[in-house]
Parts: structure tokens; C-alpha cells; sequence
């Protein structure tokens, strides 16, 4: 009898198997929650505490995401707190490494950094806050932080208050922690850094690149305020970053080419001098600037060495106040060859000269060896000559016509290089001139100027300036055969009349020159004249 009621069961239930609606399982909608955070202990926002162990527990399994640089702890810590786990777990515990200063309030911002394990929802902006003492501290400091020259933004900033008391200097944003600390982590630059004590501080802000709540001045760019501020208060501060110049040093040069070495440095090359000498007899030299970077080239005579003989040369680099020597060996290398290069490719503007890049400075330029013809005439096209030797660059500026082909002619021997070779081929370029209605002109009136002169500059999406003017009295300015493109316009407020903008030095307390840029896009078409008021603010 057991034997049949247990066929029957089993029947049954195939029975009821067969006839179930076939289909797919699914795993329902996808989990859009972040993690709720149930219990902390201690609990969030206590005093008095002397605990060297916080844990968070959460209502779902969470996993942690770069940790490291989306916690922000104020005041910092010498010692990374251990954060564990490192794995998918319900409870995230912080363990401090260190003693914590007394009567002190604390304030853990995790970002986004705490996200559930499966969708990696991140439970948003969490703050642990504590004190050390009786109360917790709650004033605040917040504003915004830009670049002092640039429109476009940086992220992940750092926005620092240094408390001004007895043991304050200067010096501290160089050698110690800040006393609170936040960070700006998108482009908008808006900060807000809370439980403060009051006080006076000194706010600074810093592209902390290397994250150790230090300012490296060679790298990294500050922000500051020209006064301390006293908390409570209720003003938003802006901070305006920009990049030291550094004091001139230079490097020991190294070998490049057979007749040619690296000489790098940091600060402002503009008073350097360089005295080459072997065997202590003044050697024939030159220099030039290495494109984009912070070194020059200098070229010296070839040396004739043996395939495995080894020579030296001694170097004396002099900048306003600096003064250094240097020797380095020459060894076996292969040689320069003059090499010459249009640095148009085929449109020459209206209001363009012809650039031409070389590689090696010159001796001598034959101009009696160039020509500039339009297209279909033998006529010569009368031309001013500039040679850079700092840039390695020709420049042939000549009257031009719109709608006009161009040759540029060279004959062999019109060029004599610092090595005493000629250019041994003839040289034909061919430019072309466009219509004046395929450019635009810009008519701009600059309203409320506090003083002069200013700085004019249309730069293009990425920032390079592609026109510049220097403004010295009122009146309209004017931007003539302009490439159609959207340009974004600034003006510069030149204080000490040097023609460039300067930036900016933090122990000085010399805050980088004013640049305001007007609020929108100026469109430039072809064959339109676009008139613009920019009103600045007094």
C-alpha cells in the first residue's frame, strides 16, 4: 500500500509539472536603492569621543570604491586610517593610527565612496562627524575656487584653513597639515567646508596633485585670500589658482647630437646668459628654446673625436642673481643636417607672414637668394626679414592680396647654418591668399576700465590665444580679418605694463593679474562685422 500511495504522489505531481505555464525567470527591476545605513558606533555626531574604531553597518552587503581619494578627513591625519573590509561586507570599519588632537571635532567625508555591492549605487555625500570634547564645532566657510588665467575648470581641489595663532607662519601651507580641509571633486569649483570652530584662518586652495596636504611650488597651483578671515561669517570667498614662477635653476646639460646638448632648467630664462669654454678658452655657441618644454638647446661647434674617445665642455649659465658651472662629456654621436619646413600649409592669412621652422640656428641668411612672386608674374614682392634664432624661426612679412597665389623661392646657398653647411637645394613654396568676405571683424567697446592699459585676446576652444591686442586708452577696438570659429573673449588687466599677463606668488602676497572674461561665446562669420559692448564690472 505504501508502494502505490507513493507512485500516485509522485504522479500527481508530475501531472501538475506538465501542466504549469512554461517561461522564462527573471530577476525583476534592477536595484536603483542605495544602502541605508542602519546602526554606527559610536553614534554619528558624538562628543567626547575616545574611541580608535568607528563601524558603519548597512542594511545590504557594500563594497568600497577608491576609498582613498574620495575620503576627505578634517583636520587630516598623518596616518591613513586602516579601512577595512576590502571585500564585500554589511559593516565598513574606520581604525585610527594615531592619537587625536583633544577638544577637537572631526568630520569624515566619504563622497560617493560607499555603494552596494551588486548595482554599485553609492550611499551619497555620507559625513561621520565627532568631537574629541564637549560639543561639536559648527560654523562653516563656502565659495568657489577658479583658475586665475584659464576658463577651463579643474577638479578634485583642495580647499584648505590654516588657524592663525602664536605658531602661525606663512610657511605652514609648505611644511603642515591645514586645520580643516575639504575638496572641490567636480569642475563648478563650489566648496563648502563645516564644523569649524571660530577663529581666524587663512584659506587657501591647492591643486594638491600628490594629495599630502602640502604645496609643492614647482608643480602645483595655489589660491589665496589677502587677508585672514574671522569665523563666524556669512561671505562666500572666491580663490583664484595659478601657477608659480619658480626661481631660475638650472641642470646639467646632456648630450643630444654630435654637436648639440639638453640644458634644462625651472623659473624664467628671459636674463640668461651661457659661457661655453674648452680648455678654458671660450668656445663658439648658440642656443635656442626647446618648443613647449622647460629646456634649451645649446649647439657648439662639432668636436673631432675618436670612435671611442671622450671630451668635455664646461658651462657657466648666468640669470639676473644665479650663477652656476656645469662640465659634461661630448662623445661620438650622429651629426645635425639642416632641415627646413613651412609652418603654413597652404592658406596664408591676409595679415600672416610666411614662418618658416628650422632646426639649427643660422650664421647667415642670403636675402638676395630669396624671392617672393605672385602666381603668373616675375615681379619680386618686396619683404621684411625677421630671423628668431631663440625659436629657430624665419619670418617673411610682405604686402598681400586676397585671392593671390604666393611662391617662395630659395636658391641653394641662401642659408648658412652655425656648422657651416649651406642648403644645398633650391626651396619652392606655394601659399594662396582667401577672399576678404571668407573673414570677420570684431568692433568692441570695453566699458568701465579701471585703468590702463589692458590685454585684448580672442582665444579658441582649447585656450590659445589666436589675436592679441594691447589697449592703452579708451576707444574702440578693433579685430580685423578674424577666421570664422566661436571665440571666447578676455580681457587682461596689465598693472605693470609689460604687454603678458603674470601670475601670482604666495609668500609675497602678489596676487596674479585680473583677467575677466566676457560672458559668452563671440561668433565670427564670414563677411560679417560683429559689434560688441563688454561692460565690466566696477
Amino acid at each position: 500500500m505504501k508502494k502505490k500511495f507513493l507512485l500516485l504522489f509522485i504522479a500527481i505531481g508530475l501531472l501538475f509539472a506538465n501542466c504549469a505555464k512554461r517561461g522564462t525567470i527573471t530577476g525583476g527591476d534592477k536595484d536603483t536603492l542605495a544602502p541605508v545605513l542602519k546602526i554606527s558606533l559610536p553614534k554619528n555626531y558624538t562628543t567626547h569621543f575616545n574611541d580608535k574604531v568607528i563601524k558603519l553597518t548597512f542594511d545590504e552587503y557594500v563594497k568600497l570604491k577608491d576609498i582613498n581619494k574620495q575620503l576627505i578627513i578634517s583636520p587630516p591625519l598623518e596616518k591613513t586610517p586602516r579601512i577595512l573590509p576590502l571585500n564585500a561586507a554589511k559593516t565598513v570599519s574606520v581604525e585610527f593610527l594615531e592619537d587625536l588632537q583633544p577638544n577637537t571635532t572631526y568630520n569624515l567625508n566619504f563622497g560617493q565612496s560607499i555603494q552596494d555591492f551588486n548595482e554599485g549605487n553609492p550611499y551619497k555625500d555620507f559625513k561621520y562627524v565627532f568631537s574629541t570634547g564637549a560639543f561639536i564645532d559648527s560654523l562653516q566657510v563656502e565659495g568657489s575656487v577658479k583658475d586665475a588665467l584659464s576658463k577651463q575648470k579643474d577638479k578634485d581641489l583642495s580647499i584648505m584653513l590654516y588657524e592663525v595663532n602664536e605658531k602661525y607662519t606663512d610657511s605652514a601651507v609648505f611644511k603642515q597639515n591645514p586645520r580643516y580641509i575639504t575638496n572641490s571633486a567636480d569642475t563648478s569649483g563650489v566648496f563648502k567646508i563645516e564644523n569649524i570652530k571660530a577663529g581666524k584662518y587663512v584659506l587657501v586652495g591647492l591643486k594638491d596633485d600628490n594629495k599630502n596636504h602640502r604645496f609643492d611650488p614647482k608643480s602645483e597651483k595655489i589660491g589665496f585670500l589677502n587677508a585672514p578671515i574671522n569665523l563666524p561669517s556669512t561671505e562666500a570667498f572666491e580663490i583664484k589658482l595659478f601657477q608659480e614662477v619658480q626661481v631660475f635653476k638650472a641642470y646639467k646639460p646632456i648630450q643630444n647630437s654630435a654637436a648639440s646638448a639638453y640644458l634644462g632648467y625651472d623659473g624664467d630664462p628671459k636674463d640668461l646668459k651661457v659661457e661655453l669654454k674648452r680648455n678654458k678658452a671660450i668656445y663658439p655657441h648658440k642656443i635656442s628654446k626647446v618648443t613647449d618644454k622647460d629646456s634649451m638647446i645649446l649647439w657648439f661647434k662639432p668636436i673631432k673625436l675618436q670612435k671611442s674617445e671622450v671630451d668635455s665642455l664646461d658651462v657657466v649659465v648666468n640669470n639676473r642673481k644665479y650663477n652656476q658651472s656645469f662640465t659634461f662629456k661630448i662623445r661620438n654621436q650622429k651629426a645635425d643636417s639642416l632641415k627646413i619646413n613651412p609652418i603654413q600649409s597652404k592658406f596664408l592669412g591676409l595679415t600672416e607672414p610666411i614662418s618658416l621652422k628650422i632646426n639649427i640656428p643660422l650664421s647667415k641668411i642670403d636675402e638676395s637668394k630669396i624671392s617672393i612672386t605672385a602666381k603668373d608674374t616675375t615681379q619680386k614682392i618686396p619683404f621684411k626679414l625677421i630671423y628668431d634664432e631663440m625659436n629657430l624661426t624665419i619670418h617673411l612679412d610682405f604686402k598681400k592680396e586676397p585671392l593671390t597665389k604666393y611662391s617662395l623661392k630659395m636658391a641653394s646657398g641662401g642659408l648658412l647654418d652655425f656648422f657651416d653647411h649651406l642648403n644645398k637645394k633650391p626651396i619652392l613654396y606655394e601659399f594662396e591668399t582667401k577672399n576678404i568676405s571668407d573673414y570677420g571683424n570684431l568692433r568692441l567697446d570695453v566699458e568701465n576700465v579701471k585703468q590702463y592699459p589692458i590685454i585684448v585676446e580672442l582665444t579658441d576652444k582649447n585656450g590659445v590665444v589666436q589675436y592679441s591686442m594691447i589697449h592703452e586708452k579708451p576707444g574702440t577696438i578693433n579685430f580685423e580679418l578674424i577666421k570664422p570659429d566661436l571665440y571666447t573673449l578676455r580681457i587682461i588687466c596689465d598693472n605693470n605694463k609689460n604687454g603678458i599677463w603674470d601670475t601670482g606668488n604666495y609668500l609675497q602676497k602678489l596676487q596674479p593679474e585680473e583677467v575677466i572674461y566676457f560672458p559668452k561665446n563671440i561668433d565670427i562669420r564670414a563677411n560679417w562685422d560683429v559689434q560688441q559692448t563688454f561692460i565690466l564690472k566696477k
